[in-house]
């Protein structure tokens, strides 16, 4: 099997779409969310298309930063950025809202952009300071996903009781 270079995992939450975009859009608290992520700096909050952020992380002895920039911010449809290190591309993170029965359907998606040019040492970089090397990344991320979207669903379902 070649490399996987996409993945999807989706939840259905019991919260309006706005109230779970308005968490997930929140990039100071994806902390709270993500096993990887410990923290996110918004220079200029509120966060918006075109806001850049940093990304502080850790997985076990492994840290390290990135930089990112939100490509969609369509409040109970769409957040969507991309993140990146040393200039060069590495993901694009995604996050669909759609009602679904009284609640919603909350759709993580992770897209590898290390390609082209640049892209031996993007992976080379993220063995190193993430410890993961592409052919376990998509395993990392698909629990990683799994872990995020149910501690979103939790405070979602808290947040509208």
């Amino acid at each position: 099997m070649g490399r996987q270079w996409s993945l999807e995992e989706s939840v259905v939450v019991d919260a309006a779409p706005e109230v779970v975009y308005r968490l997930v859009a929140n990039l100071r608290d994806m902390g709270r969310w993500s096993p990887e992520c410990r923290g996110v700096w918004v220079p200029r909050p509120p966060v918006r298309d075109g806001s850049r952020f940093v990304g502080f992380n850790r997985r076990g002895p492994f840290v390290w930063c990135t930089t990112g920039r939100v490509s969609a911010a369509r409040v109970g449809e769409e957040f969507t950025f991309d993140v990146g290190v040393f200039g060069l591309p590495i993901a694009r993170w995604g996050y669909r809202f759609a009602a679904e029965g009284t609640g919603t359907r909350v759709t993580e998606t992770w897209q590898d952009l290390r390609t082209g040019r640049g892209a031996r040492l993007a992976e080379l970089l993220g063995t190193v300071f993430a410890g993961t090397n592409p052919a376990r990344r998509i395993a990392v991320n698909r629990q990683g996903m799994r872990t995020t979207l149910a501690r979103i669903a939790a405070a979602a379902t808290a947040a509208s009781a």
